[in-house]
């Protein structure tokens, strides 16, 4: 299957997310802050990058940006998965170069059918 990183500051949501992950048969790996969740896609160079947007050391968004600046890795796939929901929100996440958007809590198997567009996808 896939290489799939998930940054994300809650424990808990982490855990879920990667047990989920995983049984779905994804090799996943993980960053708890913005700065290493970015440090972590210029090495390991994942197909996607599930993001939470507030997070310690850098945002979401943040990294979400400098993926996209970042001829290396540009391509890899964003899924920002966060607690922000209004409409201001959803519209900055696309703009700095998310491809999909889930609040949280979030269904898990609503999560997995868009990871498998999202890595479906060329």
């Amino acid at each position: 299957m896939a290489r799939i990183l998930v940054v994300e500051d809650d424990p808990d949501v982490l855990t879920l997310v990667m047990h989920k992950l995983r049984r779905a048969g994804h090799d996943v790996t993980s960053a708890m802050d913005g700065e290493a969740g970015l440090a972590a896609v210029r090495t390991e160079h994942p197909e996607l990058v599930i993001l939470d947007w507030m997070m310690p050391r850098m945002t979401g968004l943040e990294v979400c940006h400098a993926v996209r600046e970042d001829p290396a890795v540009w391509r890899t796939r964003i899924l920002m998965l966060t607690a922000k929901a209004q409409e201001e929100d959803v519209e900055r996440a696309f703009e700095s170069g998310a491809d999909e958007y889930i609040l949280k809590p979030f269904n898990s198997k609503e999560l997995l059918a868009r990871i498998d567009t999202l890595l479906a996808r060329e």
